[in-house]
């Protein structure tokens, strides 16, 4: 029986990064984005830093905009939301442990002053 090994990356790229070369080669800049898809330019700017997710309806209208599937924009922003948050998870996880590690050692030594 094979066995499927799962391979994810821990960087976090925001799609926006992908979606800033496309618009490089396609020399359209941010701004005339903004503008056919009916966004601001601020809005667009926070989606290229990662800040905005690309909802559904942005993912289509970049697909009728540049011709890349609303689908790879949709799974890119997914990707990028879930690595996101598998490192918020394991922080808090980390910081749960310490806390638990640190109150076993307050007890460890209550333990012992009580024993003597």
């Amino acid at each position: 029986m094979m066995t499927e090994i799962e391979l994810m990356s821990d960087i976090a790229i925001p799609p926006g990064e992908y979606l800033e070369e496309v618009l490089e080669d396609a020399r359209i800049n941010q701004a005339e984005l903004a503008r056919r898809i009916g966004q601001s330019p601020q809005a667009i700017n926070e989606i290229v830093k990662g800040e905005k997710p690309i909802t559904p309806n942005i993912a289509l209208q970049l697909e009728q905009i540049l011709g890349i599937s609303a689908q790879l924009w949709s799974n890119l922003e997914t990707e990028f939301r879930l690595i996101l948050a598998k490192k918020q998870q394991s922080k808090k996880i980390q910081k749960e442990e310490t806390l638990v590690t640190e109150v076993t050692q307050k007890q460890k030594t209550e333990l012992k002053i009580s024993l003597l």
